[in-house]
């Protein structure tokens, strides 16, 4: 049985019309009727919401409509994919904010006999290597995530 006849036979089950059901869930009417005419199917935490007000488990809703499944796995990798990918997106444009700061530093004193002084005290290594460190691990990790998603 695929989702949105289950989803039709659960509700029938408790004698609950569309809009009853949508009033329980916090969701529209339409939104009830799309699920249970194929038209549409529920995010994950609605699929949650539904399994424990039926008393049913996930798997039991999900088994056997394929398309739904793979909805839910494509919204799960949504869910962790972009806030990884701004994690490494972030450290990769802060090395190349640090590498330009640390060029146009350079060549104002170079050119406009000026002297700025980066950071003393700190080892010429760290200085010399962090903004490419930083964005070769931003631009690795963040092409990871996209390799890993598609």
């Amino acid at each position: 049985m695929i989702f949105s006849e289950r989803l039709k036979q659960e509700r029938e089950k408790k004698g609950w019309s569309q809009a009853e059901l949508a009033e329980k869930i916090h969701v529209s009417r339409q939104s009830v009727s799309k699920w249970e005419t194929g038209k549409n199917y529920p995010s994950i935490e609605v699929i949650i919401e539904l399994s424990d007000l039926f008393g049913i488990t996930i798997d039991e809703l999900l088994r056997s409509d394929e398309d739904l499944k793979e909805k839910v796995i494509q919204d799960s990798k949504q869910l962790a994919y972009p806030k990884w990918k701004g994690f490494f997106d972030s450290i990769f444009l802060l090395g190349v904010f640090l590498l330009v700061a640390k060029l146009v530093i350079i060549g104002s004193n170079y050119f406009f006999d000026t002297n700025i002084l980066i950071l003393e005290g700190v080892p010429k290594f760290i200085m010399n290597f962090l903004p490419l460190i930083l964005m070769i691990v931003g631009g690795v990790g963040s092409d990871q995530l996209k390799s890993k998603y598609q």
